[in-house]
């Protein structure tokens, strides 16, 4: 039985606290890449099993690096010399086991074939100058499960109707989002929407915003990679920066009124020196930065050390038994309802435990932080409690969800 606590904790809300940080990477960014990455194999491996066996079959392929090529921009043009190296690394069903015509066979599973087809079309549909053929190399190394792990998915999946957690972790939620927090990931959705894009196509993928709030004033830092063919010299380069910046200062006034905001872009050019931010495909892993999964956005599409976070590294997991994945997306969804169903909630913190080998809608403990001036009554531990109780019994309509793309990884 879930141990459901109720909490009313007496601190300062996140978003009138004097000093807030708030920081997420955008889609062309190396980390970003890797968890887009992760998470398409995922889907794909997941598409692919479902379709052809009924069921999802055991993987977890979260363990991608984004290898940073050579690139040599320069206004106009540039090439790159060296092209980009995506490692996907993991675990997967590489073999079924299936009866056909009353014979048992060995079916095998293209899983590389899958990975890297979908990894090319992620790329192909949210870069713009990059060449998937020639700028990208796309390698697999990927092994069989581990066999405990394997049974212990198996046994979820074909002994009992709810699947078993496959391993003992942790997921993390909150809500709602401050003020700077929207500022910051709608700054970098912006940045990277289509309509951005016409209008100032020489602004790259490759985008990271930095805020910095002190009171009612946030420092907004924004990086935004320049793509070289765009931009015909560095007077041109300068306009173009200063029409992002402009850009930003008009969207922020218009979705943040009450946050004074300072936008700076690209603040390491150094024009006299010819330093700029240019890039030839749109991202900086052209260029030798590397990218990791999980050291980009958490679940909520942010990196917000001033609220509660998991490590985990979401993307890529499976999205029937991984704790690390559905706990993590879980415990948000729950905050998110709690803070939208119950008045005078400042703030709801979630953090759930799971125990390997036990049914994922039942973990060892749910515990539900909430910031108000409100009194703890009983009806409201019951109001809270009845929501996380009903989130956990819909726990595995998740799994389709996520891969229909109906409940992307990051959620937001």
């Amino acid at each position: 039985m879930t141990n459901i606590r109720v909490s009313r904790i007496s601190t300062v809300p996140t978003y009138k606290r004097d000093v807030e940080f708030v920081e997420r990477k955008g889609t062309g960014h190396p980390d970003y890449i890797a968890d887009a990455i992760a998470e398409a194999a995922s889907v794909g491996l997941s598409r692919y099993y479902k379709e052809k066996y009924g069921m999802i079959l055991h993987h977890n392929v979260d363990k991608v690096l984004v290898v940073g090529g050579q690139a040599r921009p320069e206004f106009g043009g540039g090439e790159v010399i060296r092209p980009i190296r995506i490692i996907v690394a993991g675990r997967a069903t590489t073999s079924v086991e299936v009866e056909r015509n009353g014979k048992r066979e060995h079916d095998i599973v293209p899983v590389e074939e899958i990975i890297v087809e979908a990894a090319k079309k992620w790329l192909s549909n949210n870069f713009r100058f990059l060449d998937v053929e020639n700028h990208v190399v796309i390698e697999c190394a990927i092994g069989s499960g581990s066999v405990d792990l394997v049974s212990v998915y198996k046994k979820g999946i074909e002994k009992v109707k709810v699947p078993l957690a496959n391993d003992t972790s942790l997921g993390v939620g909150f809500a709602p989002l401050t003020p700077t927090e929207k500022l910051v990931y709608e700054v970098e959705r912006l940045i990277n929407s289509r309509e951005f894009k016409q209008k100032i196509p020489a602004a790259g993928e490759d985008v990271k915003v930095m805020a910095f709030r002190k009171g009612n004033t946030v420092t907004l830092t924004v990086a935004c990679a320049l793509i070289s063919s765009q931009v015909r010299d560095k007077d041109e380069y300068l306009n173009i920066k200063e029409e992002i910046k402009r850009a930003i200062e008009d969207f922020a006034s218009k979705i943040v009124p009450e946050l004074d905001v300072e936008v700076h872009v690209n603040t390491a050019d150094d024009p006299d020196h010819g330093i700029f931010y240019l890039t030839i495909t749109g991202t900086s892993a052209e260029s030798g930065d590397d990218g990791c999964t999980g050291r980009g956005n958490r679940v909520r599409g942010l990196i917000t050390p001033m609220r509660p976070m998991s490590m985990e590294a979401a993307a890529g997991k499976n999205p029937v038994s991984h704790i690390g994945k559905l706990y993590n997306v879980l415990a948000n969804l729950i905050a998110e309802k709690i803070h939208n169903e119950l008045k005078d909630i400042d703030e709801v913190h979630v953090y759930m435990l799971s125990q390997i080998g036990k049914p994922i809608n039942q973990p060892l403990s749910v515990n539900v932080d909430l910031i108000t001036s409100r009194e703890l009554t009983g009806n409201i531990i019951n109001e809270v409690e009845a929501i996380v109780q009903e989130e956990l019994n819909n726990i595995t309509k998740l799994t389709d969800l996520i891969i229909s793309g109906n409940l992307p990884i990051p959620l937001f």
